[in-house]
């Protein structure tokens, strides 16, 4: 096989992989959101006298790593508007914005 074609399809094969890696973490990050909500629904947190105290940081020191994306997700869910933060670092659901998202 040509060098030119060894080349094309490393380019290729490489596309290919970031591509995959990049869909599967947007698919984690839309099960842990959705694991969030879930929770919040659980414990009927829609209104700041029910809302929840939610881990809103990572706990490490060095803040390196990808194990705990609770954090990200909560972020995400925060400005897409599910996720409304009460006073006193506690978190509870936009029961509309969640129907919409239920009916889509």
């Amino acid at each position: 096989m040509p060098i030119y074609t060894q080349i094309i399809l490393l380019i290729i094969a490489f596309l290919v992989f970031v591509f995959l890696v990049m869909y599967l973490s947007g698919l984690g990050m839309r099960r842990l959101c959705l694991k969030i909500i879930a929770e919040m629904e659980e414990a009927r947190a829609f209104n700041e006298k029910r809302a929840i105290k939610l881990q809103d940081e990572r706990r490490n020191i060095f803040r390196v790593g990808t194990k705990n994306l609770r954090p990200r997700a909560l972020n995400v869910l925060l400005s897409d508007g599910l996720v409304i933060k009460a006073p006193g670092g506690k978190y509870y659901l936009d029961k509309d914005k969640v129907a919409m998202l239920k009916n889509r």
